[in-house]
């Protein structure tokens, strides 16, 4: 038994060129994305200590696990999986083209003989007069066909879909395409964060994993930041930023609105609604009304704040609640006399101005508002890499419907001179869909039957 010796450089074509290359890339990226996916990408240190222990977390970094999509070996698995693409691009795509650069004109006895699709008439007509007539039939019902004449046969070749072929290429070429422009992405890109305090503006942000801050070339300046609750709780319905950008004194957006899943972009840098918290120390409007002259003054103190009041008189709010039992916003406040006197705490309630008009003293109080100045939370992304990806996943579409639901069909028709007669040989073929195909042939048939007359 003679086996066939092949050299290494050979081997090493054939593996790349392997199907089975191509199944374990995908199932290996399917498995390890997977891992990526149950398992937090760029978190810190405490977090992964805090769900899977100390040890598990070392595992992890040793493994690469916490920032897996930068390892070395899912990026090995990428290029492998692009090498074995372009290597069975490059080994198929020669006779995909000469399909398309070189078509079949005539058909051999072969084909007319095992095509699955075939059929033979004979008629008295001459072979060039209907040669003629079924031009017409082709190019009505299928499509122009091309006709030729060789050793004496008349040959008609109607083809469409040709560019069909190229669908899986295509499609080949879109994953290259998309895997540039993440890695377009991940070298020229970055993903960071910022917190931008009410009023206060931005030109730098953070990288994740960075010690050092990444300039945008412009500043962010937080107008207004607003949280809206559901009725009755304090889960947040909608939190939103007002965003102003200004670049080279030139303000590009004026308190452009910011939300979740609703990002605002310039230059190519994404900022988009991330979280909130308080800044600083919050401050109240408080209307005084003096019990024995009736006049009113207003003030804005912080919590803790020594208010002094006519005749000597301080007050303090001690606590504030944004909900108090069904009442609404509360404040607790007390009162200082002239001595230095502490005098009972009370509570004023937001929605019930007139509620401390009853306890009656020197002074009553009513909570008009409270402000809390927030700080907005912003994630911040740049991907110079992402209209590529947009190019390549069109691209994916596009050559994948054109591989899975277009294919190329053939038709060819042989006129022979046999004996005063003329034979007429059909045969076509889809490279895709046979069963369907089926059924158009017969159709197509029935009309070239219908063309033949005067049959012997």
């Amino acid at each position: 038994m003679n086996v066939k010796k092949t050299s290494s450089p050979d081997r090493l074509w054939d593996f790349f060129c392997s199907l089975k290359l191509t199944i374990f890339t995908l199932l290996m990226l399917a498995v390890t994305s997977i891992i990526g996916t149950v398992i937090q990408q760029d978190g810190a240190a405490e977090e992964y200590i805090k769900e899977y222990g100390r040890s598990n977390y070392e595992l992890f970094q040793k493994m690469h696990l916490t920032d897996m999509y930068h390892s070395w070996w899912f990026v090995g698995l990428l290029g492998l999986f692009c090498v074995n693409l372009i290597c069975c691009s490059i080994k198929n795509f020669p006779r995909v083209w000469k399909f398309v650069s070189q078509p079949m004109l005539v058909a051999g006895d072969g084909t007319y003989k095992n095509s699955a699709n075939k059929a033979e008439f004979i008629t008295k007509e001459p072979a060039d007069e209907l040669a003629q007539r079924l031009t017409d039939t082709l190019k009505s019902a299928f499509t122009r066909p091309t006709l030729t004449e060789v050793d004496g046969h008349l040959n008609l070749f109607a083809q469409k879909g040709i560019y069909s072929r190229f669908g899986a290429y295509m499609t080949h070429l879109s994953i290259l395409i998309i895997m540039l422009g993440a890695i377009i992405g991940t070298v020229w890109g970055y993903k960071a964060y910022v917190n931008i305090v009410e009023g206060t503006s931005i030109t730098q942000v953070w990288p994740r994993n960075g010690n050092q801050p990444i300039q945008l070339g412009y500043s962010v300046r937080c107008d207004k930041f607003e949280v809206e609750y559901y009725p009755g709780t304090m889960r947040p319905k909608e939190f939103r930023s007002l965003l102003t950008i200004v670049d080279n004194g030139k303000v590009i957006y004026d308190k452009a609105k910011i939300i979740v899943n609703e990002p605002l972009s310039y230059k190519g840098i994404t900022f988009y609604q991330s979280s909130y918290g308080p800044a600083g120390t919050g401050t109240f409007e408080i209307e005084v009304t003096d019990n024995k002259s009736g006049d009113k003054l207003t003030v804005n103190p912080a919590q803790g704040q020594r208010v002094p009041l006519p005749n000597g008189f301080f007050f303090s709010v001690d606590d504030f609640t944004a909900s108090y039992e069904s009442y609404g916003a509360a404040a607790k406040l007390h009162v200082d006399t002239p001595e230095g006197k502490h005098r009972t705490p009370f509570i004023i309630l937001q929605k019930f101005p007139q509620f401390d008009a009853r306890r009656g003293g020197d002074f009553s109080f009513a909570l008009k508002s409270y402000h809390q100045p927030q700080y907005t939370g912003l994630q911040v992304a740049k991907d110079p890499g992402v209209w590529i990806v947009w190019f390549g996943c069109f691209l994916m579409v596009f050559g994948s419907m054109s591989a899975f639901f277009f294919s190329h069909r053939r038709v060819w028709i042989r006129l022979s001179h046999e004996q005063g007669k003329t034979r007429v040989q059909m045969a076509a073929n889809a490279h895709r869909n046979q069963a369907a195909f089926s059924l158009t042939f017969e159709e197509l048939k029935k009309q070239i039957e219908n063309t033949v007359t005067n049959k012997a």
